[in-house]
Parts: structure tokens; sequence; C-alpha cells
């Protein structure tokens, strides 16, 4: 069973997870040689850390090229559905994303692959859905991005039927829409459960999009007074929709014993040594083609870019640290993703230090608490 269950007993009050250690550099666009390293073996070793924790979920993003710079920042990427299967079938109880782009994956084909994993995996896959916005990456593959997310999201909410529909019927049908002419189709296996359902979305197509089809909507944090209204008004907007969806971000964490340790290593990977080059063609493209971003912000995220990609900042003691996550609760979050530097290096001491305090907040159940009551 999913750990990101809302609707468990003993769910989480805050969800957490980590993002993109699939990805060489990670969260971090720095030039450092301790930059993360996307390998397999990291990344297994990174899950099993994680799983013996208790921490929610692991996030990828499904990138086909990179973003040039020094680094070539997230050049070398792990493919998403392929990697997630390995991890699950190596852990016990942590939830694995597979992040799918629409326009590159077919929904039939999609909707099995998964259906086989939640067997492999004992019901702990989840489904993140893209539904396009880096151009570069459509070029790449043969593709054209439309203009306008009244399509892009058309066609995803299309995709998305589809997916479904394969889940929820048990005997063969023909799909006739706007984008897919499907003849006796048939989804078998089936799922043994809902899957869990992520979206990240900035426009307001995408945010409706979101509302309608996933449990949680991926946004980032840039100012928590802003985020306490946006989340209210997603809410309403879903409940208006007929569904609930909470809402998730992500945020960079570098957790040293003293808060002068913590921002030395900040102002050394995320200014010193950041990889302006790739910041810069990570930024244009962001505001280009996509809107996750309030662009009023700029300055402020560009900065955060080579420190976390955009993330919210936890930076600083183990207590400093916990105060930056329980504010992300108190402002309507559900839950974040997580990064480091280098995840299986620094995350033993977040999970020895931050942990503890977060479970005295009640924000989070201890792991041995959680698997004895499942």
């Amino acid at each position: 069973m999913s750990m990101l269950d809302k609707t468990a007993a003993n769910a989480q009050p805050f969800f957490l997870g980590t993002f993109a250690s699939n990805c060489s550099g990670g969260m971090t666009v720095t030039k450092l040689p301790e930059r993360w390293v996307s390998s397999w073996d990291n990344n297994l070793r990174l899950a099993q850390l994680l799983d013996e924790a208790g921490i929610d979920f692991m996030l990828p993003i499904a990138r086909w090229i990179g973003y040039g710079g020094e680094t070539n920042f997230h050049g070398n990427v792990l493919e998403t559905i392929t990697w997630a299967t390995g991890l699950l079938a190596l852990t016990r109880n942590i939830t694995v994303f597979a992040t799918t782009h629409t326009a590159a994956n077919h929904p039939v084909v999609v909707a099995k692959q998964l259906a086989t994993i939640d067997q492999i995996s004992r019901g702990r896959i989840g489904l993140n859905i893209v539904a396009g916005w880096n151009k570069p990456e459509y070029e790449a593959l043969g593709l054209t991005l439309p203009d306008d997310h009244i399509t892009r999201y058309g066609y995803a909410q299309e995709w998305f039927d589809i997916v479904r529909a394969l889940w929820d019927r048990t005997e063969a049908f023909d799909w006739d829409g706007t984008y897919f002419k499907l003849k006796n189709v048939l989804g078998d296996p089936r799922p043994s459960a809902r899957l869990p359902i992520l979206n990240a979305a900035g426009s307001e197509e995408g945010r409706k999009f979101a509302v309608r089809n996933a449990d949680f909507l991926f946004t980032p944090a840039i100012d928590l007074s802003r985020s306490r209204d946006e989340i209210a008004v997603l809410k309403q907007q879903a409940i208006a929709a007929g569904s609930t969806v909470d809402v998730l971000t992500f945020a960079h964490v570098v957790c040293r014993p003293t808060e002068k340790e913590a921002t030395d290593y900040l102002e050394h990977f995320g200014r010193a040594n950041a990889d302006w080059a790739a910041v810069d063609n990570l930024v244009r493209l962001q505001f280009a083609h996509a809107q996750s971003f309030p662009h009023d912000l700029l300055a402020l995220i560009r900065d955060r870019m080579a420190a976390g990609h955009g993330g919210f900042p936890l930076t600083g003691t183990p207590e400093q640290v916990a105060d930056g996550i329980t504010a992300l609760h108190e402002a309507g979050f559900r839950g974040s993703t997580l990064s480091f530097v280098d995840y299986v290096e620094e995350f033993p001491y977040f999970r020895d230090t931050v942990l503890p305090i977060l479970e005295q907040r009640g924000i989070r159940i201890a792991a041995a608490a959680m698997q004895s009551a499942a």
C-alpha cells in the first residue's frame, strides 16, 4: 500500500520525499566535484536509506536533454519507469513515482507498465503526469510543443482518461477521441488499488487539470504568505470540481551543526561555484515555456535556482531546518520533497537530527510506529 494514502488512519501529518535523484546534479546547479552523481548504485543506496528511515516517497524528473553550461546540468538522467521499477523491487515501504510525459508515452503502454509495477511493488507505485513545457525536449524527440496550454492539457486529459478507463473497465472497448482512436483495448492486469497521482501545474489550464485529476498538486513555495492563499484557492477549486487535492512543494536542505557552517556552504556551492550558464538556460526555458514560477519574483528565483532548482531553502541548524518545514506545514502544504548537494552523504544527518524534532512537534510519525501500525 502506498505510504501516500491520505485516507489511512496512520497517514503522516506531513509527507516527506526526495526529488530528482535520478538526474545528474539532483536539484543543485553547481560545479563542485561532490555534486550528486545520479548512478544506479547511488540511487539504490539512497532509496534503501529513505525506506529504512520512513520517508514516504521518491519523485524523479523525466528529462531528455541537459541544460548546458559547464556541467550540462541534468544531462545524465535515469529513465523514470525503469528506475522506479528497480527501486520498488528492492525496497519494502516507500512509494516511488514514475514521471511520464503524455506526449512521449502512449497511454495504453503506460497503463500496462504501471499495472505491472503495481504487482512488483505491492501497491507502492505513483504516477506524476507531465503535460509538457520544455520546447527543446520536444524538438529532440521530433515532436511539436503546442503553443497554448488549452491544447496541451486537453491532450493530457484525454491521455489520462484512457489510462483510467484501462484501469477501471473489465471489458475491451473502443476509443474515439480528439487525439486518440483505439480499437478493442483492454487493461489486464489492472492495479490492485488506486495509484497516487501527482501533477505540477502553474497555468490556469494546468491547475484545472490538477484539481480534476490529481491527488497532489506540486508547486513552488516562493513566498509562504502567497502560498497560503494559493492553497486555499486550489482546495476550493477542487471542491467545485467534485474532488479533493493536496498541495506538495519542494525544498533544498543545507543542514549543519551551526548556522554559519550551513550558510557558508550554501555560498560555496550555490553562488561562488554555481554553474550560472546552466542556471540561466534553465530560467530562460522555464519562463519562456512554463508558468510554474511567479514571474514577478525572477531575481529571487534565479538565485534559488542554483541552490535547489527554485526550491524552498531549508538552511541552518537542525532546529532551523525543522522550523522551515514547520512553516511549510502551517502554510497549508501537505508535504515537501527534499534535495541535497549529495543526498546519500547528507541525508543521514537530516534523519538523525531533524526528523526527531518533527516527531516531537507532531508533524511526523516515527518510522517504527508507522511500520508497526501497518
